[in-house]
Parts: C-alpha cells; sequence; structure tokens
C-alpha cells in the first residue's frame, strides 16, 4: 500500500530558532514496508523545524523545507507529513506567511497527489493568539484534501487553552498541533504519541 505522509505545521506566530534541527536536502526515506515517506515544512523563526524534528526522530525520518522540494519529488513519494505556523491571523487564505503561501496555490494544483496519504502538523501560540490557533494547519488540510489526498492523524484538543482554531474539524484536531511558546515541554511527547498514532492508523 502506498503510503503519502504529508506533515503540515502550523505555527501561530512566534516560533524559535534555538536548538532548531537543520533541513535535510534529501527527504526520501523508505520503510520496513517499502513505503517512498517524506516530511516538509516551512518556518519563520524555527519552531516549526524543531517540532518537524521531533516527528522526524520518532518516525526515523528526514526533514526538508517545502521551498526546496521539486514537483517530481513530491509526486513519488507514497505519504507526506506537512507542517506550517500561522503568522496571517484570522485570514481564509496564505495563513503561514511562509513558502507553503505560494506553494499552496501555485504548485499543488499541478501535481498529482490524488490517493496518497497525508498527515498534518501545526505549530502556535495559544495564549498570545488563542482565536486563531494553528490555523494554518487547517489550510493545509482543506488544500490536500481538495486534491484527493487521504487525510489522517486526527487528534483530541483536550489539554490546549486555545479560544478557536481553523485546525478543528468536528470537536478534533485535523493533525498534531504543538505550542512551543507555552506548551515546549509537551511538545516532544506528543510528536511520539503522534507518530504511534500514524503507525496504528496503517500511515507508514
Amino acid at each position: 500500500m502506498k503510503l503519502f505522509l504529508a506533515i503540515v505545521s502550523a505555527s501561530c506566530l512566534s516560533e524559535v530558532a534555538a536548538f532548531a534541527p537543520s533541513a535535510q536536502r534529501n527527504v526520501h526515506s523508505t520503510t520496513a514496508l517499502n513505503a517512498k515517506v517524506g516530511i516538509y515544512y516551512s518556518t519563520q523563526t524555527g519552531n516549526t523545524e524543531t517540532v518537524a524534528g521531533y516527528i522526524s526522530a520518532a518516525a526515523g525520518l528526514e526533514i526538508a523545507d517545502i521551498g526546496d522540494a521539486s514537483d517530481d519529488e513530491v509526486a513519488g513519494l507514497d505519504s507526506i507529513i506537512v507542517g506550517a505556523p500561522t503568522w496571517h491571523t484570522d485570514e481564509e487564505s496564505e495563513r503561514s506567511g511562509t513558502e507553503w503561501d505560494s506553494w499552496l496555490y501555485s504548485t499543488l494544483p499541478n501535481i498529482d497527489v490524488s490517493g496518497k496519504n497525508v498527515a498534518v502538523f501545526g505549530v502556535g501560540d495559544s495564549a498570545s493568539y488563542s482565536e486563531y490557533y494553528c490555523d494554518a494547519a487547517g489550510e493545509l488540510y482543506d488544500l490536500f484534501e481538495a486534491a484527493g489526498c487521504k487525510m489522517m492523524g486526527f487528534t483530541s484538543t483536550d489539554g490546549y487553552e486555545h479560544d478557536s482554531s481553523k485546525a478543528e474539524r468536528d470537536g478534533k484536531f485535523v493533525g498534531l498541533m504543538c505550542d512551543e511558546d507555552n506548551q515546549y515541554d509537551m511538545s516532544e511527547d506528543r510528536a511520539k504519541a503522534w507518530v504511534e498514532q500514524l503507525k496504528g492508523e496503517g500511515f507508514f
């Protein structure tokens, strides 16, 4: 079964570059099931890259900035994990303030990703921007779903202190949400638990 692991990370308005893992240009990895998997993110100040690193370590995969990915590279994957921050609050589109804002609208429509598995993650500040928590993750979800992807990795909203989020569907988050400003000590464990959940869903 082919998998397309898409990490979408939405990091609400403040990200920290310290201790962020370095992006890797070659993101092709193969699991025991011979599925080609990629993890892509984009970031402003480092928080989204940090969370991508936690996911990478838990899954045994490499990460790369979506701005460095070629169309053929993405099309050749079976599963994709995608993640973004949220900088443009209360917007209907282009919410991340990163390379995703152009890639989602100018590149994704030209790539056949139908049938691929995609998982989304977002990074945000639930205290300072509690009404817009990880909104860009919802945009990632909507556009990959509209492109025909199989969306996986929904998580509970329990334990978060936000007021609202465009990344919620039917009372759940569309993927992994992390707060590197107020709950940074929980992000790594959340990433590990999410990867285990994706394994149970047959994502890898």
